[in-house]
């Protein structure tokens, strides 16, 4: 399974892609965008924006391994959540990016 999540007050907060989705979805049409899910989902009573907690997404490479992508200060206590909130196994990649892409208020 496809899709974004974000760490909120120490929480996971993960929301799978489903095909038909409608709003939130990414230009590939095949995940959600964090920006466009956020405005609709907004999972914390808060103003703060789509980029001020610590995110990431799962997808899949080429060879059709899971990748969990993710902030670097989102912790390994959390791979457990996210692989059980993805329907994830043993046979991934975990992928700590920390470009611009994924950085939270944690990297300011």
């Amino acid at each position: 399974m496809r899709g974004v999540f974000w760490i909120v007050e120490g929480e996971l907060k993960a929301y799978v892609f489903e095909e038909g989705a409608e709003y939130g979805v990414a230009k590939s049409g095949n995940t959600f965008n964090h920006k466009l899910l956020w405005e609709h989902v907004r999972p914390c009573k808060c103003s703060r924006a789509f980029d001020y907690y610590p995110r990431g997404r799962v997808d899949y490479n080429g060879k059709g391994r899971p990748v969990i992508y993710m902030n670097p200060n989102i912790g390994e206590k959390y791979i457990a959540e996210i692989k059980i909130a993805f329907g994830l196994t043993d046979d991934l990649v975990i992928h700590y990016d920390g470009s611009e892409h994924y950085k939270c208020y944690l990297d300011r």
